[in-house]
């Protein structure tokens, strides 16, 4: 069961406040778990259209059914595996691991049956041989720690900030460079639960994106980004701060753009991972940006 108090000095609907909460629930989930009573508003039976004011109370209470994972699984592609560690290229719509609320099959699920191994491996024993992840929405390269060795050793290399990583992304705008460096640290609302970006020399976390411009269109970016520090959603909220948001990203994204596109993900692409083995030698792997997003390159002038 989870509780929220809507504590926003304007209106807003219950099913769009709950779809920036609930991140890894789709709009029609979230009407869904309404229309089912699972969400209710003061303790009562709600609607999809219920416009919340400051102080109502919001209780989720999934019932055990709902739980079931009846989603077929979205399975990954895998690109180098041996004893020590597997990478894969996620797509996007797959959850790596399970958390509250989650109804689908996640990436670990899928490990798990594939590699029953991994089960004792890590810290977490709902994110076995996890070190990092994306986005249900964001696509790409993951590394998968296949023994506890291998899962300290680049877990360090996380820590350390040695480890490579290399997004493609499409933004909305034409940004002022052609490179540079986003850098407002970070932190979580206390209001509405998102990650947000703060002016510099405000508290927060410290967090580093690079970006370089591939190629400019006639009202989007195409960018190479490399990020220094892991934080969660650092691309999405940098970039948004930065006045050019992802195309896609329902979630952090500007009023005043209209996304003509209608992409039903997230442009970001984990293109690129680099990091040294338990030999200390340096390796890469990459993967090509997926049909969908390269399609939508292709319609654009």
């Amino acid at each position: 069961m989870k509780e929220l108090i809507f504590s926003e000095n304007q209106k807003q609907r219950l099913d769009k406040f709950l779809a920036e909460k609930l991140p890894d629930f789709s709009r029609s989930q979230i009407q869904k778990l309404i229309k089912t009573d699972q969400i209710k508003v003061n303790d009562q039976s709600s609607s999809v259209h219920h416009w919340l004011k400051v102080d109502d109370k919001i209780i989720i209470d999934l019932q055990p059914e709902t739980k079931e994972k009846t989603q077929p699984l979205i399975e990954p592609r895998i690109i180098e595996q041996n004893d020590n560690y597997l990478i894969i290229d996620k797509p996007a719509g797959l959850i790596v691991h399970p958390a509250e609320g989650i109804q689908e099959p996640t990436l670990v699920d899928w490990l798990t049956e594939k590699f029953p191994q991994i089960k004792n491996i890590g810290e977490n024993k709902n994110r076995p041989g996890i070190i990092h992840r994306l986005d249900k929405e964001v696509s790409g390269i993951i590394i998968i720690a296949l023994n506890q060795k291998m899962f300290d050793h680049l877990k360090q290399q996380f820590k350390e900030r040695k480890i490579k990583k290399e997004y493609l992304a499409l933004i909305h705008g034409l940004t002022s460079k052609e490179e540079g460096v986003i850098d407002f640290p970070l932190d979580r609302s206390k209001d509405s639960g998102k990650i947000i970006a703060k002016p510099q020399g405000d508290d927060g976390k410290k967090s580093i994106t690079n970006f370089l411009v591939l190629k400019k269109f006639s009202r989007y970016t195409y960018l190479q980004i490399t990020i220094l520090t892991g934080r969660t959603h650092q691309i999405r909220v940098h970039l948004q701060a930065y006045g050019h948001p992802l195309v896609g990203d329902h979630l952090y994204y500007n009023k005043k753009i209209k996304d003509n596109l209608k992409l039903n993900r997230i442009f970001l692409h984990a293109h690129l991972l680099g990091f040294y083995d338990l030999q200390s030698n340096w390796l890469e792997f990459k993967t090509d940006l997926p049909s969908d997003l390269t399609n939508i390159l292709t319609k654009l002038k």
